[in-house]
């Protein structure tokens, strides 16, 4: 059986929960840390959303992520390598009741994947009305699908699929 589909009304706090996140991560990843985004849902304004934070971190190179795994670790993190997605580090922590709090997902510093990230976020803040159909969505999907994380996964995908080419070509007509 699939983990149960949580999606949350906007929580005021998720930034300053990314934000601490953040600084202890920058600690633990050191020099080779590029920067550190909040990605997701939980990144955008006034939508629903899991209430796991997204983080987006670019490293010098996947081997100094690979390196700096230990101190993931001691921040409680799991590491699960690429899992699914080529050229990407992911990481994920849970509480002490097992439910996932924060996901990591690191790329070597000017990877595709972190532009195509960043441009759907940023498309999704400067287009509320869009965000809002988003948010909808994922709240139709939930209630559908409850126990079935991959049917609303499925769900939300050719929306999101579409925000990114229009995000895309959005972010190159400046």
């Amino acid at each position: 059986m699939s983990r149960q589909v949580i999606v949350t009304p906007p929580n005021p706090n998720w930034p300053q929960q990314f934000e601490s996140e953040a600084e202890l991560l920058n600690d633990a990843l050191g020099p080779s840390c590029r920067s550190i985004h909040h990605i997701g849902s939980t990144s955008i304004p006034a939508i629903h959303a899991k209430p796991i934070i997204d983080v987006l971190v670019e490293m010098s190179t996947l081997k100094d992520i690979e390196e700096r795994t230990p101190q993931m670790s001691a921040l409680g993190y799991e590491a699960l390598g690429e899992f699914g997605l080529p050229r990407r580090r992911y990481f994920r922590k849970t509480d002490p009741n097992g439910t996932r709090t924060h996901q990591v997902h690191t790329y070597a510093q000017h990877d595709p994947e972190v532009q195509r990230h960043l441009a759907f976020r940023d498309f999704m803040r400067a287009h509320p009305r869009i965000a809002c159909q988003y948010s909808d969505l994922k709240c139709r999907l939930a209630l559908a699908h409850p126990w079935d994380m991959e049917a609303y996964m499925d769900g939300k995908h050719d929306f999101i699929q579409e925000m990114e080419r229009r995000a895309l070509a959005w972010l190159t007509q400046d």
